[in-house]
């Protein structure tokens, strides 16, 4: 005869078996244990990024420790130590930016500089990338594509040198033409009217191409059937453009947007220091150049310090406000 099974310890029979429980319970992980594993087992791609993130690190990183740089009187003569021992001067440095007679001035020129090149540059990339992806001819595209690529590469000492030979009314080619065309020559680089079209002209034609390789890359990814299936609807050309291949980098355009706007006081300061001249200070004059003739030439570099972190303040607000809108609207930001 056989033996019934014994019965459960209590007498309600609920308990489950003693080795049933310990499986049930969670294993308990080692947090370091498992950062360890981690990193023994992608070591590889962990020492291919340790370099990028030494360089933000050591230049990036490090050196946000001199903002207080802003907050006291630093010279050109005082040491390491004098930047930890001076005392704190308050915002003495940044009253003296917001109470200069130029202030108004130099920050109604970097805004107004910035947004012509915004307009201008911004949607010209995005036309020239939907130009260059109808090109069906492989070698033709690739030589379009490598010509438009090329002046981006240029030192701004070298486009500033091509521009003032080619602007100059002794012998520059454009006022050549002019005079060839029974007109008067004209001061491009000395003219407060004609100078800014000069800074905008001469950065479309230098990052205009390179600013398609983002939008050629997105293009490249929508799916072809969708333009089968707009070919078979009797859509044309710019039917498909418009109602494909634009939706299709929509948000490589926000996320690109957003970042320009989040550099609205880079106004392009080597562009301007080495074509502007004091003829055109009134509208030229933006908060790099004057930092830099006030700052950095006058020896003042708390003061320099602290108008580069007025623009940085400046330049967080604008990237959140902006991604914080764009999401508002529907599309995909930053984060």
């Amino acid at each position: 005869m056989v033996d019934p099974p014994p019965l459960p310890a209590s007498g309600n029979g609920c308990e489950a078996p003693t080795h049933m429980a310990d499986h049930a319970l969670p294993a308990v992980r080692n947090p370091r244990r498992s950062l360890l594993t981690i990193l023994r087992k992608h070591h590889l791609y962990y020492l291919l990024a340790l370099p990028g993130l030494l360089y933000f690190l050591i230049f990036h990183y490090l050196p946000i420790y001199g903002i207080v740089i802003a907050f006291k009187d630093i010279s050109a003569f005082s040491s390491v130590a004098d930047v930890i021992t001076k005392p704190f001067v308050g915002f003495k440095w940044f009253r003296q930016l917001f109470e200069s007679f130029y202030f108004w001035q130099i920050l109604r020129n970097t805004v107004w500089i910035s947004l012509l090149k915004l307009v201008t540059v911004f949607p010209a990339a995005i036309a020239l990338a939907l130009l260059i992806n109808e090109v069906r001819f492989t070698r033709l595209k690739r030589t379009i594509q490598t010509v438009c690529y090329i002046p981006h590469f240029f030192s701004m000492v070298v486009v500033a040198g091509i521009v003032t030979s080619l602007l100059t009314t002794e012998g520059g080619l454009i006022n050549q033409l002019i005079v060839l065309f029974g007109g008067e020559p004209t001061m491009f680089l000395g003219d407060l009217r004609k100078f800014r079209g000069v800074l905008v002209f001469t950065s479309l034609w230098q990052e205009v191409g390179w600013g398609t390789i983002l939008y050629l890359a997105a293009i490249s990814n929508i799916d072809p059937q969708l333009y089968e299936a707009a070919v078979i609807d009797g859509a044309g050309k710019a039917r498909q453009t418009w109602h494909i291949t634009v939706p299709g980098i929509t948000f490589v355009i926000v996320i690109l947007l957003i970042l320009q706007v989040g550099k609205l006081l880079d106004a392009g300061f080597e562009q301007i220091l080495l074509l502007y001249s004091p003829p055109v200070y009134e509208v030229a004059d933006i908060l790099d150049t004057y930092v830099y003739r006030s700052g950095i030439l006058g020896l003042k570099y708390s003061f320099a310090a602290a108008v580069g972190l007025f623009k940085t303040i400046i330049a967080v607000a604008l990237l959140l406000g902006t991604n914080f809108a764009v999401k508002r609207l529907g599309h995909t930001g930053l984060w």
